[in-house]
Formats: structure tokens, sequence, C-alpha cells
């Protein structure tokens, strides 16, 4: 739940991580004012129009137009799968890995039963506190580092648990991933994990353009399974796959016809069970 006071974010420094997930906000709030929204999230534009921030120079530089329809499909079809497994699991414990901004705790609605722990960086979720409420019950923000290794000792392990990573996993160096995973896996006695990937280029192209940010990629998510026998796959996606709800045509079409391309491959959205 959103804090209802004005928020002065004019410090975030420009393209620094606080910035990078300021704008990822600001795209879903564009998505949710279009009179067909993919993703529906009325608490991200709320909590936009309560933040004093050059909302003008940001929507310069990142051009919503087809980025806020890619942001809002990836994030819908991460939500459908959280909504189906929250709905056969009524009880049960979510992590939401790297959450920065992300309002996915309340647009998803999740049962009163539900403990939903929002999870980053600590200076991450120092801005997450301007924003958001942290004293209903069943909800609660962690500023950690997911890499440290007591971070799990303060979440319940004893009913299904639902993990999601989005935008986090390609950041990792791959041995941090396999680490990361088997301290998930090791502590939480079964659920779903929800994540998305990016292929191997991505990290080689990262060195070149953004100074080595993006630090891991894989080309088949299914080898997962060999590095951690608890993991099964269950399904995978491009995260271009439901360019069908997009409502320009135009932009449809530009987006399946990058589907079609090696580019379509590139950032895949993952669902294992463990």
């Amino acid at each position: 739940m959103s804090r209802s006071d004005k928020v002065d974010f004019r410090a975030v420094g420009w393209r620094s991580v606080e910035w990078t997930n300021l704008c990822t906000l600001y795209l879903r709030a564009c998505d949710s004012r279009s009179p067909h929204s993919v993703l529906g999230d009325r608490a991200a534009a709320d909590v936009v129009d309560r933040i004093d921030y050059d909302w003008d120079r940001i929507r310069r530089t990142i051009r919503p137009g087809v980025n806020q329809w890619l942001v809002a499909l990836r994030a819908a079809r991460l939500d459908s799968w959280s909504a189906d497994f929250l709905g056969r699991h009524p009880d049960a414990v979510v992590l939401h890995l790297g959450c920065g901004m992300d309002t996915r705790a309340f647009r998803l609605r999740p049962p009163p039963e539900v403990r939903w722990f929002d999870i980053d960086q600590p200076h991450v979720i120092d801005l997450r506190r301007r924003l958001y409420d942290d004293d209903r019950d069943g909800y609660r923000m962690i500023g950690t580092s997911v890499t440290d290794p007591g971070w799990t000792a303060e979440i319940p392990a004893d009913r299904p648990t639902l993990i999601i990573a989005e935008g986090l996993l390609m950041y990792l160096r791959e041995a941090e991933v396999r680490t990361l995973l088997q301290q998930l896996t090791d502590r939480f006695p079964g659920g779903e994990l929800l994540f998305d990937t990016v292929a191997p280029i991505g990290a080689r192209l990262s060195k070149v353009f953004t100074k080595g940010i993006i630090a891991w990629g894989i080309r088949d998510p299914r080898r997962l399974q060999q590095w951690n026998p608890r993991l099964h796959f269950l399904e995978s996606d491009s995260s271009l796959a439901d360019a069908g709800r997009i409502p320009s045509r135009p932009l449809r079409v530009v987006v399946r016809c990058l589907r079609a391309t090696p580019i379509g491959r590139y950032d895949m959205l993952n669902r294992f069970s463990f």
C-alpha cells in the first residue's frame, strides 16, 4: 500500500541504480494510463504522481513507446504465473528478489494469509520505504544484497514458497547465481521460481557498451537443472511472446518481427518448480 504524501526524489542520481528503478516504474505508469493497458498497474501511476522528479527528462531519455509495452508484457506474464501459484497456495511465502520500486505486492492483491517479502539493496529499500507502507500484516521489506548468505534466516521456511527474480540474475556472476539458487532450494521446502534470463551475448555486449553491468547469460535455461537437481523446468517463453496484447498495430507488427529473429530469444521468462 502506498503512502499519500509528496516525496522529493530530486537527489536520485542520473543513471544510478535508483534511477533505473524509477525508469521502470515510470514505464509501468505510462502503460497504466493507456486506454488499452496491458498491466493495469494503477499503483505505479499513483506513486509516480507523488514523486517530485524530472519525469520529462526521463521521458525524453527512455522514450516510452514500445519500451512501456515490453516492460508491461514481461511483468504481466510473471504476474500471471504468480497469481496461478497463489491461487493454488493461498498461504504461501513470496520472495520478490531485486524488487526495486515494483508494486507487484499490491497489484496482485494476494490472499491475507500470504507472507510477502520485498528484498533489495539497502539504499533501494530506503527509497521504497518513503513510498510504501511497511507496517501491514503479511508484508515486509528487507534491505540486503541477495548474495548475502544470512538474509534467508529471516524468512519462514514452513510454507510453499514463490520466488520472483525479475531483472536480477543477469547482473550477478554465474558463481553467484549458482550459490543463490542452492541457498534458496536448501532453505525452502518447495515451490516455484520465476525469473528472466538473457542470452550470453548480453554479457559480451555489456563489456563494450555498459561497462560490464550484465555479468551472466545463458542460452538454454534448462541447464539450471544440471546445476541444481532440485530445480525442475516447467516452461519458458520469450518476453515478446504476448505481443498480441500491444494495442498499437504497427508496434505489434514490429515486435512480432523481432520475435522471429534471434532478438526474440534474447530475454526469456522462465518458470521452475523445486
